[in-house]
């Protein structure tokens, strides 16, 4: 077959188009025009895809951690979107698309499973809610990134992890690349001084635009760099050596992140890992976080005349850094979330059914601040980014059934990777299943501060680890299944 490629071409032809395809290039150069040598990358793309939807979407994963913003390589823009992974992931939408034509289907079980129903409804209450929207424009292009995101990183990843080892391949070549992020931060921060807080917040760019995305990600792949390390083999002791060099430096990337948020929600997810480890009944767990509310609406008055005499705010000092995260009186990071969270809730009153519209928070916000709430760094043009939670977030721009989608999704990948953990007969399922939802539910607590899943970063691990939790309650928890099986619904190519 290949002799047959390499003797069967017009050879005519194809020095025809090598000699025009240099020619055109010329040309565009002197018309100061660079785009063209893109092509050809672009159709390898395209063929691939054509070819290994698979590997496709594990080449996306990979360049999702050195991905660029269009707005850090051309100012002025309108839209944005991350390069190259964002144009990627529409094409591999369009695939998909093409393939579902073509008589190509996803798993049944995993089209009616839980998690599946509840982001059915998630993406069908954000298409209701763009059509009411504000800024018809601005939601549209909401809803249609986060389906590109929700196919590749959830649907067609499902498929994916069909093959157990391949949710570790997925989850490697998201570490490899974030790796080189690491310490490319590292080596930006150290001639500050890694105990300078202040440029802890860009030393990640351009890939993370913040210090916060960046230490979500860290908390995101922590508990997995862990369940990983108990997954080697214990005769191999240099592959279990350098697990704990990464996982160190893994640590003490998220200390020097100064990410505040990523501190508590970590510490979190391991108080969520001790309740499972432990077996503590779900009823127990609900009665005291009852008491714990009860207790905390019955002291509210104390507990808020006690806050206000915290005046520690974030700096380099890791003690003060950690007593700042109480701080609402003169910490500035703090009050103006606080300012975002009061306009959600105000706009949610304007709009409580329908919201602004999806993505349209960052432009309407403005007029919903009080001038006793402001901070310094405070903004009236949706310059400064969106409401700081992804709960309140979708309440202001899709009202009481938009948080309700995500609070949804939440709950059945919840009650999944639970039953997934607590029933599965095989170790290795039990230990990665358990890892994956310590990830997840570091996010989930990371979420009440900051909000990203319009990003690639952490879209790629919320969804990719959410279709783990599906494809092992699917796929891996009862038995092992055979390798290269087709799911139910599909045919072959």
């Amino acid at each position: 077959m290949i002799k047959g490629i390499q003797y069967g071409y017009p050879k005519a032809l194809l020095w025809g188009i090598l000699i025009s395809f240099i020619a055109l290039n010329s040309i565009m150069l002197v018309l100061e025009i660079f785009y063209v040598p893109l092509v050809p990358v672009v159709l390898l793309f395209l063929a691939l895809g054509l070819v290994a939807v698979d590997k496709y979407l594990l080449l996306i994963v990979f360049f999702v951690p050195v991905s660029i913003p269009l707005s850090r390589l051309m100012e002025g823009l309108s839209i944005d979107m991350y390069l190259p992974t964002e144009p990627l992931l529409a094409g591999l939408l369009l695939l998909y698309f093409l393939k579902y034509l073509m008589g190509e289907r996803i798993g049944m079980k995993v089209l009616r499973h839980p998690v599946t129903l509840a982001i059915y409804f998630h993406l069908a209450w954000m298409f209701i809610s763009s059509l009411t929207s504000t800024d018809l424009m601005v939601s549209f292009k909401m809803l249609v990134s986060r389906l590109w995101f929700i196919v590749g990183f959830y649907l067609l990843a499902t498929q994916l992890f069909r093959d157990e080892k391949r949710m570790q391949t997925y989850v490697w070549l998201y570490i490899i690349p974030f790796t080189g992020v690491i310490v490319y931060a590292i080596l930006n921060h150290m001639p500050y001084g890694l105990d300078n807080q202040v440029m802890a917040h860009r030393v990640a760019s351009p890939f993370y635009k913040d210090h916060t995305s960046y230490g979500a990600t860290l908390g995101f792949l922590l508990p997995v760099l862990v369940g990983l390390f108990l997954l080697i083999n214990r005769e191999a002791i240099n592959s279990r050596f350098l697990m704990i060099l990464l996982i160190l430096l893994f640590s003490f990337a998220t200390v020097i992140s100064y990410t505040r948020a990523t501190w508590v929600s970590i510490l979190a997810a391991i108080g969520f890992w001790g309740i499972l480890k432990l077996k503590i009944r779900i009823e127990i767990v609900l009665v005291g976080t009852a008491i714990l509310l009860g207790l905390f609406f019955s002291f509210r008055t104390q507990l808020m005349l006690q806050l206000e005499q915290n005046r520690v705010e974030s700096s380099g000092e890791f003690s003060e850094h950690v007593q700042s995260i109480s701080n609402i009186t003169t910490d500035q990071s703090n009050l103006e979330r606080l300012n975002r969270w009061s306009c959600a809730y105000r706009m949610w009153k304007d709009k409580p059914l329908f919201g602004f519209g999806p993505g349209t928070y960052q432009f309407e916000y403005g007029r919903y601040q009080r001038s006793y709430e402001k901070t310094r760094i405070s903004t009236d043009f949706g310059t400064m980014g969106n409401a700081h939670s992804e709960y309140l977030g979708p309440l202001a721009e899709s009202g009481l059934f938009g948080l309700l989608s995500i609070l949804m999704i939440i709950g059945t990948t919840l009650y999944t990777g639970i039953r997934v953990y607590f029933t599965s007969r095989i170790r290795s399922i039990r230990i990665f299943s358990l890892a994956v939802l310590v990830g997840l539910v570091s996010y989930y607590l990371h979420g009440v501060l900051n909000n990203f899943l319009d990003t690639d970063k952490i879209s790629a691990l919320f969804w990719g680890y959410t279709a783990m939790l599906v494809a092992m309650d699917v796929y891996h928890r009862e038995a092992k299944e055979k390798q290269g099986t087709l799911a139910e619904g599909e045919r072959p190519n």
